[in-house]
């Protein structure tokens, strides 16, 4: 239930979910309550226009992702942890695994096994029991490893966990079975800070590994430049989702904190 209701009921505090809320509001009091309804669609097009403008939405993901900024030179450790979210089964008409936008989660995995930071690479991540999945996640990243020359006896599957929480607990079994202590966590940039922050808690000794970056140095236009300031106020649809994920970030560590969890 707990897995089910933390993805309902954020979706009415997010950027989308919210607005509906509102234009929901406006469309109920219309008739009769008109000013009301006129702040209703206000208020959701203000969210909209916020959480999708260019330099908010890079502030706001900025304020996650640069909080563990990769070293210059990787340590090395026990165990290379890899989180899931990163994959798409080989459901037909699929050929084969897909990667989504944490994709690179994997592939940095795999390259820091590869590059000798650790000889065990741990593949963490479950699926919810609703989908179209057919197989785990940590399943789909083997499969990618293996392709990338990651050797079999290498890899350690842990298919059950279905939220980082979850990974944390099981992943630590795994840990004190095979005897390891240091691991490098590899997960998105933006997941970081609380992923950090959960196998800390459980006393694990975890270097954050971060990857898959979406804000990054260099601006995708010159402060000043009129053309520049015009698109990145405009209304984009992966702001908003950007945006968002920060959000899911947020609430997580607030949800994750009450309960004892970070």
């Amino acid at each position: 239930m707990f897995l089910f209701l933390s993805k309902i009921l954020p979706v009415f505090v997010y950027p989308l979910g919210l607005s509906c809320v509102l234009i929901a509001v406006a469309l109920v009091t219309l008739w009769k309550r008109p000013r009301i309804a006129s702040a209703s669609l206000v208020a959701a097009l203000g969210v909209l226009l916020l959480f999708s403008h260019g330099s908010f939405s890079r502030w706001l993901v900025q304020t996650l992702e640069w909080q563990h900024l990769p070293p210059t030179t990787m340590p090395s450790a026990d165990a290379i942890v890899v989180l899931g979210g990163a994959t798409r089964s080989a459901t037909p008409p699929r050929p084969w695994v897909d990667v989504q936008e944490a994709g690179d989660r994997p592939l940095h995995g795999a390259r820091l096994y590869l590059e000798d930071k650790a000889p065990v690479l741990i593949l963490s991540g479950g699926r919810a029991p609703w989908g179209e999945y057919v197989s785990s996640e940590a399943d789909d990243m083997a499969q990618i490893a293996r392709a990338l020359g990651v050797p079999e006896e290498a890899i350690v599957e842990e298919p059950d966990s279905r939220n980082t929480r979850e990974n944390a607990v099981n992943v630590e079994k795994i840990l004190q079975q095979e005897g390891l202590e240091k691991i490098l966590l590899v997960t998105s940039a933006i997941h970081m800070p609380r992923s950090l922050k959960i196998f800390q808690k459980l006393g694990i000794e975890a270097i954050a590994a971060p990857t898959d970056f979406l804000v990054v140095e260099d601006l995708d236009y010159q402060a000043g430049d009129f053309q520049g300031e015009v698109l990145n106020a405009l209304p984009d649809v992966e702001r908003l989702e950007n945006s968002t994920r920060a959000l899911k970030e947020y609430l997580g560590m607030l949800i994750y904190g009450l309960r004892g969890w970070i």
